[in-house]
């Protein structure tokens, strides 16, 4: 009789955990990623091309874009609650506050081994530091508004605007 088994065990394909960028990391891509200019028509394009990127992927997702106080780009993807459209004002405005992405902000907080909730003394109903909002940062003059996703968790929102970008600045 044979005593051994040809019979292998299934493979489990191992999960590697998504590694967390470090403050350090978070702050060179806002130093890398600055327009030169930022018009209507910018807005425009880069709101097309988070429509384009998330379409691909079948993200369901809300985008927008502000500059100045004024929402120059949105667009609500299949998918998209009225919910995502109150995360991202929430977000916003700490990227409008800070002058940093919202994922930074929190990663800030999180470094000091506190969270923004408990520590920024900010609403949490006005403010969210979750990822998804990234300041839109003008060479010379200074962050002007933000473009913002919400519908992944906070980690993928934050990466799909980055990649947007460095896709539309070429970095």
């Amino acid at each position: 009789m044979n005593t051994h088994s040809t019979h292998k065990p299934a493979m489990t394909p191992k999960i590697t955990p998504e590694l967390t960028p470090g403050i350090e990391e978070l702050e060179a891509q806002e130093r890398r990623l600055v327009f030169r200019e930022f018009t209507a028509d910018d807005a425009w394009r880069l709101g097309s091309l988070l429509v384009e990127l998330a379409r691909e992927r079948q993200a369901p997702v809300a985008i927008d874009i502000h500059r100045a106080g004024q929402q120059l780009f949105h667009a609500a993807l299949p998918g998209a609650t009225p919910d995502n459209d109150a995360w991202i004002a929430r977000k916003r405005r700490v990227v409008e506050r800070y002058h940093s992405s919202s994922y930074l902000v929190g990663a800030r907080f999180r470094a000091k081994g506190t969270t923004f909730e408990d520590s920024s003394r900010l609403d949490p109903d006005t403010y969210a530091a979750h990822g998804g909002s990234f300041p839109i940062n003008v060479e010379g003059v200074g962050v002007i508004g933000a473009v913002t996703v919400s519908g992944l968790p906070q980690l993928q929102d934050h990466r799909f605007v980055v990649e947007a970008l460095e896709e539309f600045l070429k970095v």
